[in-house]
């Protein structure tokens, strides 16, 4: 008995977000459209995940424009998003009349499929999204975050799966974000899953350890109906299986997908142009690496990880975060790791190995987290870490939502008359400092995107601007010719930066002093730290909040200000007690590490 499985490629979402850092912009993807459209794919997923974040904060889009123009340039096929439960798109749970109205614009703009997952697999928070889909006469797919842990079974997979189809799921899918599923032990999930809920089976694995493609084979042969995959100029790696390679593999079987595999080759190779548009975001982590079966880093957070690393001067010591990440995450309860608790957890790695003490800062992430502020753990926490991070704050056991107040009449409020519409408003609610920001630039028509760097030709250095660099250039001095790689840009600290180069392979780091800067001390103006009651931070980051005023007195430990770095925010402490005698710094500016930034006299 024939079975045609189903495909959905990734390649206008999950694939540039797990290989460029989510950077493709609509105007690449439009010119495609036609021929998308024409596959018979059962759906493109072209939305949520990191998508809405990257078009407000780096690619000055209007996310909902994107969406309204994708479901124009595609009137035959199902688009889906990826919504994050009660987190829909952002790293906190928002109330439900949020929840509700957020989905309810989706569907309107076009989203057909909702693939719904909550990062703690905690059921009560994928209730009110699920409901809201199906109200609005969508598809509900229902989301196992796969992972593995002591705590996490086959049977506690069944289970949630069970749960979800009597919620009203219309489908389940296996959400392997890490590409942590093995052959086998795919086989036996999917085995189970179809023999204990009747919703149809979707597999969803990125191939960072080299093994996605043999998984979806068993899934495939143990009754899963449907599978994720990526047109290949943009698969493998920290992406997903090749779409034209799954396509040849089940062609002429009782599994042909019933694709067109020369149509799929050509969307290849306009795709293989496109990717060398975006050559600045590529990272050296997007590859095969089955470390990945160890850390658990998922290929959506890789190169986005490895590019904030870039941004903070820390990208050498990517390794230690990776070592440190499993650590964390058993401290945590083993939450699986995708977003925002992949988030959590490896902004607190990079705290505890840049610090070299580990929770000596503590993110306010973390503490909500630990708070039970996003949901039930999945295993036991650490105490310790929790009386350090939270005292003898009550923890909370209820659906977290249940304890927020609606909020939509008062984002409107906040935002006025920059908002044009409810879609204006959602997008303030997602991201309330970058949203507003986006708003304010688009109504001063001074919206200014990253610059694409051109890929630079022999003997020629690529112009740099926004925020990459030239990743690969030549020079010729005298007749001889150089290869030169930027690994890595430092932190400008006291008007010196330092660049981590290799020259023709080998490994160099150059310090430049600009005179201009140099004389004055640095760019900020601000003198480093010396005494106790001199407030700096260890990372590079922006204030968020200032918490006190000259004049006030202070507590030894108590909060003076709020950072925000990899967007993640984290609380700055008072070291001694005493009186504010000096602020050096406002909401909104840049911070360096070692910079005095408040000063207190005991």
């Amino acid at each position: 008995m024939s079975k045609q499985i189903h495909v959905t490629d990734t390649i206008l979402r999950d694939a540039h977000q797990s290989l460029l850092a989510t950077r493709m912009r609509t105007e690449d993807m439009l010119p495609i459209c036609d021929k998308l459209d024409k596959v018979g794919y059962w759906s493109l997923e072209c939305w949520g995940g990191a998508t809405f974040d990257a078009c407000v904060r780096f690619l000055k889009e209007d996310p909902w424009e994107r969406l309204r123009q994708l479901r124009a340039a595609l009137p035959n096929t199902r688009l889906q998003m990826l919504l994050r439960g009660q987190n829909l798109l952002g790293y906190r749970h928002y109330s439900d009349d949020v929840v509700k109205a957020f989905v309810a614009k989706a569907a309107v703009n076009g989203i057909d499929v909702f693939r719904i997952f909550d990062a703690m697999n905690d059921v009560r928070n994928l209730r009110v999204a699920i409901e809201a889909v199906k109200a609005a006469g969508k598809h509900a797919q229902g989301t196992i975050a796969y992972t593995t842990s002591p705590v996490h079974t086959i049977d506690a997979f069944v289970a949630q799966a069970k749960q979800m189809e009597a919620m009203g799921c219309d489908s389940v899918a296996i959400k392997d974000m890490a590409g942590l599923l093995t052959p086998y032990a795919t086989g036996e999930l999917v085995k189970a899953l179809k023999a204990e809920q009747s919703l149809p089976v979707f597999i969803h694995s990125h191939d960072t350890a080299g093994l996605a493609a043999m998984c979806q084979m068993k899934a495939i042969e143990n009754g899963a109906d449907h599978i994720d995959t990526a047109i290949s100029s943009f698969a493998w790696g920290t992406s997903h299986p090749g779409t034209e390679s799954m396509v040849a593999a089940l062609k002429g079987s009782e599994f042909d997908t019933g694709l067109n595999l020369e149509l799929l080759q050509e969307i290849g190779l306009y795709f293989y142009a496109v990717r060398k548009k975006y050559h600045q975001f590529e990272s050296e982590f997007t590859a095969v690496d089955t470390r990945v079966q160890v850390n658990q880093v998922p290929g959506g957070m890789i190169s986005n990880l490895a590019n904030q690393l870039k941004e903070q001067g820390a990208l050498n010591r990517m390794s230690e975060v990776l070592a440190e990440i499993p650590r964390v995450r058993e401290d945590l309860g083993f939450p699986p790791l995708v977003t925002p608790t992949s988030q959590i957890v490896g902004t607190q790695a990079f705290f505890n190995v840049l610090a070299g003490e580990r929770y000596k800062t503590i993110t306010n992430e973390v503490k909500l987290y630990l708070q039970g502020g996003y949901g039930k753990a999945p295993g036991t926490v650490n105490e310790q870490l929790r009386r350090q991070a939270i005292g003898s704050e009550e923890v909370i056991d209820v659906r977290p939502a249940d304890l927020l107040k609606p909020e939509m009449a008062k984002l409107r409020a906040d935002i006025g008359a920059l908002a044009k519409s409810e879609e204006d408003v959602l997008t303030f609610a997602m991201f309330p400092d970058i949203g507003r920001k986006f708003l304010e630039e688009r109504a001063a028509g001074t919206l200014t995107p990253e610059v694409l760097l051109p890929i630079p030709e022999a003997g020629k250095v690529a112009s740099a601007g926004g925020e990459g660099v030239p990743t690969e250039f030549v020079i010729d001095v005298h007749g001889e010719t150089y290869r030169v790689d930027i690994t890595g840009v430092g932190v400008k600290a006291e008007g010196k930066r330092h660049f981590y180069l290799s020259i023709d392979g080998m490994p160099e780091e150059v310090v430049f002093e600009p005179l201009n800067e140099f004389v004055g001390g640095g760019s900020s103006k601000r003198k480093q730290a010396s005494a106790p009651g001199h407030v700096s931070t260890t990372m590079p980051g922006n204030i968020v909040d200032v918490l006190v005023k000259e004049g006030d007195t202070v507590k030894a430990g108590q909060a003076v200000l709020i950072t925000e770095a990899m967007k993640m925010e984290t609380e700055v402490q008072a070291a001694i007690a005493g009186k504010v005698t000096a602020i050096h710094v406002a909401k909104g500016d840049r911070v360096n590490p070692g910079e005095i930034l408040i000063e207190i006299e005991g």
